[in-house]
């Protein structure tokens, strides 16, 4: 059988020898004291993405990039991020404090989330974020005490909620008016008045977000329209923005789609805010999944072959504890075997170890497969440890960054006692 794994050249195969950059991957597993399961990042694949961000830095340099920390909030790649010159979108207090012990640049930090907490705001203006995208008019006047409590002043911007389509899954659709994100639309203006009136909020900007795993440029630009006209509004009532915050959600192929051009994505925002004499508004863009969605993979053993009546199933030992998208979303990832295996192929869904039925990572793959063989699913980069739980009292996996020959632990693989560490002695 062919196959083309989808973070090729960064994950290829030699002489029927699966490769990640120059490390063969059943070579990895010989090396290493963890058994499989555990990840594997191809550090060339991250820097590969943010480079097509950095092109967009290089011709529109009134932008800013901010890593959705929720893709993967590893310390190791977020200092990579760092390095890179990349900002932080976060969405909790603990996202900021691993930023803060990476040493990111606050003024590059926005805070997004519906449900800020007050020793998460707190925590935020003292470390002198950039920006807090406000979701509510509660949030609003919480981040408004705290500040005047803390003498400071809080710098925000409104999320509104343009009640546009993304063409995405329902789950991580975010800009319909009956989801829960951002302030409806029609409420906007009035919003940004109040705020106005208060004098412990300094209104900078205004945030967008409309989902992910986004696949066309239009509704990017049907939003930014509709945000674009809401930003004219509220200058006639001498409320000036100096950015717009489009969001994130680009998405990534993880089978045969075809993403979007982020520069040509730009281009068109630029276009429009110049059309707007609105061309000196900073813009800033918020990637996850773009830049860290392809640049892993999860390794994981053949336990066994299982054949019913209706189906054959292998059995593997990673589950939907470690990559909860195809059970969450029904989300696709490809299958690759280490080692490609001569001989005809047989249909299989991928099913892990966990006690539910909704315990599958991928369905109907035709495979040349048998007990022991190693196999990897793909893409795992973004969504996936970040998402990743101990359910069945089963622990987190070991993550490797590999840099060309190099092999670098940068997560420990989580010990059995370590997942009960924290409870309560048993009550006699």
């Amino acid at each position: 059988m062919l196959f083309k794994p989808v973070s090729s050249p960064f994950i290829a195969y030699k002489n029927d020898k699966l490769y990640i950059e120059s490390l063969s991957v059943k070579e990895i597993q010989n090396r290493l004291s963890t058994e499989s399961p555990f990840v594997l990042y191809s550090k060339k694949a991250i820097e590969s993405a943010w480079d097509g961000y950095k092109n967009i830095l290089g011709k529109y340099p009134n932008s800013l990039i901010c890593y959705a920390v929720k893709a993967n909030s590893n310390l190791s790649l977020l200092k990579l991020f760092v390095s890179l010159g990349a900002g932080f979108d976060i969405v909790s207090g603990g996202e900021l404090k691993r930023c803060l012990e990476v040493g990111a640049d606050t003024n590059k930090i926005i805070f997004s989330g519906v449900g800020k907490q007050s020793w998460e705001i707190k925590l935020a203006l003292e470390s002198g974020i950039k920006c807090f995208n406000v979701e509510s008019e509660f949030e609003l006047e919480n981040i408004a005490t705290i500040a005047r409590e803390l003498g400071l002043k809080a710098r925000i911007s409104l999320r509104v909620n343009p009640d546009i389509d993304a063409r995405t899954h329902p789950y991580i659709s975010t800009g319909l008016k009956e989801n829960k994100f951002g302030i409806d639309f029609s409420r906007a203006l009035d919003v940004y008045l109040y705020a106005a009136s208060i004098d412990a909020l300094e209104i900078v900007g205004i945030d967008c977000h409309i989902g992910s795993q986004i696949l066309e440029i239009e509704p990017y630009l049907d939003a930014a329209d509709r945000v674009i006209e809401l930003i004219r509004q509220i200058r006639s009532h001498g409320i000036y923005l100096s950015h717009l915050d489009i969001g994130g959600g680009v998405g990534i192929r993880y089978s045969n789609e075809n993403p979007i051009d982020i520069v040509c994505l730009r281009a068109s925002i630029d276009a429009k805010l110049r059309s707007a004499g609105l061309e000196h508004m900073l813009v800033i863009m918020e990637p996850g999944r773009s830049l860290v969605g392809n640049s892993a993979i999860l390794v994981a053993q053949v336990l066994g072959i299982k054949k019913t009546d209706y189906k054959n199933f292998a059995i593997i030992n990673a589950g939907m504890n470690d990559l909860i998208r195809p059970s969450l979303y029904e989300a696709y990832h490809g299958v690759l075997p280490v080692q490609i295996r001569k001989g005809e192929a047989t249909k299989y869904d991928i099913v892990g170890p966990i006690c539910e039925t909704g315990d599958w990572l991928a369905k109907d793959r035709k495979l040349v497969l048998q007990a022991g063989d190693l196999i990897v699913i793909e893409s795992v980069g973004a969504y996936g440890t970040s998402m990743a739980s101990n359910y069945n009292s089963r622990p987190f996996l070991a993550e490797y960054l590999v840099d060309d020959a190099e092999l670098c632990m940068i997560r420990k693989a989580q010990g059995l006692e370590d997942i009960w560490r924290l409870e309560a002695e048993l009550i006699s």
